[in-house]
């Protein structure tokens, strides 16, 4: 991309440890929703720090909470508590629309999140856990367990035992592995890292209704999904129902790590007491101070609203391009995966980096878009337009994806549903 980035990335080389490979950039700033890279090149940031960074790059309300309360108090430890954390577990709680009894644990990233669920399961009594073919929910050794893909279990196991992946978005099969044993069945309301995957209401309504038969906990991973990111405050409000726990991370902090399991009702909230489970910076001053600004200014500034609009928006907008590669676009609200008719999704998010569009390729045929939700219409409409010339350049030559055959499809056509 540069001189300056080809010289840093080798500096990378010889010093970072190499679990995420050679990345392409090097980002020296953001802004809004555009990154800048070392050498000057600016970027439409459609990916948000995946799904993290909701109100973009710089925003005033998270700088301003963020060093103030940098010159406060930055981490006091859990020997006490602050009237920041204590207010951030409140509000968790009132978005979340958790009945009284309630509690919030805090921790500093979404794996540590699924950690305390975990062990939130065990002291049911039981030991089994269902989860869904293509989860994903962290690397670390429990965490792990849980998630599917053999290529990030298969170095590290033996791990815990007792894990039951079932198909995602398949009831009878859900059904079917839910037993007296079963201590909680965990799912991600839409699947990010599969390739934005969602297994409708009625799934969860049904995991929600056989968890609730066997005695066992729902445990709904939102660590992506949360946050008014799919247009509500967390994805399971749209299936009507209210789990036993939730785990959030993200986008809570707008970039400052944090986490958090949710536990609902009295029974659940006192599953863990004390000394059963804990963390060094959990809760810290700095990091609830950062997730009350995120909070308050996604209500202030109605992006729960425009979280669902402009993604609806970007959604038509692809599929009125009528491209031979794109065979539909899938998700909710600003998490979004556009789905290609062959495997060039690394190829087309090269090809966007270098027209100045960052856009992740979560699976070989799927670019996934999960900008920050203080994206523009006009932003969305950037990269859309752009976006048949990009396809064009990485389509293989079997495909006739030439530009001049693309033809606006009527305003009221549905979007594909493959």
């Amino acid at each position: 991309m540069g001189e300056r980035n080809d010289e840093l990335l080798e500096r990378y080389q010889r010093s970072v440890m190499g679990v995420f490979g050679l990345p392409p950039l090097v980002l020296d700033h953001g802004s809004g929703c555009h990154v800048w890279d070392v050498d000057g090149n600016r970027y439409l940031d459609l990916v948000g720090g995946i799904a993290v960074n909701a109100l973009g790059h710089g925003h005033p309300a998270l700088v301003t909470a963020v060093s103030k309360q940098a010159a406060e108090g930055i981490h006091i430890s859990n020997l006490f508590t602050s009237e920041v954390q204590i207010a951030l577990a409140e509000r968790l709680l009132d978005i979340a629309g958790a009945p009284e009894g309630s509690a919030v644990f805090l921790c500093n990233s979404g794996a540590e999140a699924v950690e305390a669920a975990i062990k939130l399961s065990r002291r049911t009594g039981r030991t089994g856990l269902v989860a869904a073919e293509g989860a994903f929910h962290g690397r670390t050794t429990g965490a792990l367990a849980l998630t599917h893909k053999p290529a990030y279990r298969q170095p590290f196991e033996p791990l815990i035992p007792g894990v039951t992946h079932v198909p995602y978005g398949d009831e009878a099969a859900l059904r079917a592995a839910v037993t007296e044993e079963t201590a909680a069945v965990v799912l991600e309301p839409i699947q990010g890292e599969a390739g934005v995957l969602s297994p409708g209401t009625a799934y969860l309504r049904t995991a929600r209704e056989v968890t609730q038969e066997h005695g066992a906990l729902l445990i709904l991973d939102e660590i992506q999904t949360g946050i008014g990111r799919t247009g509500t405050w967390f994805a399971f409000q749209q299936a009507g129902i209210v789990p036993d726990a939730i785990t959030v991370a993200k986008g809570l902090g707008g970039g400052v790590p944090v986490g958090g399991l949710i536990a609902f009702g009295d029974h659940n909230a006192h599953l863990l007491t004390a000394g059963q489970h804990g963390t060094t910076f959990g809760g810290n001053p700095l990091a609830a101070a950062a997730s009350l600004a995120v909070l308050e200014t996604i209500e202030s500034e109605g992006l729960l609203e425009h979280a669902r609009v402009a993604g609806d928006h970007l959604a038509d907008a692809v599929t009125a391009l009528r491209h031979p590669l794109v065979t539909g676009v899938r998700g909710a609200g600003l998490l979004r995966a556009i789905t290609l008719a062959h495997d060039v999704a690394p190829q087309l998010a090269a090809a966007a980096r270098g027209a100045g569009f960052i856009v992740n390729p979560v699976a070989p045929a799927a670019i996934r878009l999960a900008p920050p939700l203080v994206v523009t219409l006009e932003q969305l409409d950037s990269f859309v337009d752009a976006l048949p010339a990009l396809l064009d350049a990485c389509a293989p030559d079997s495909a006739d994806t030439t530009h001049t055959t693309h033809t606006p499809a009527p305003a009221d056509t549905p979007e594909d549903p493959r």
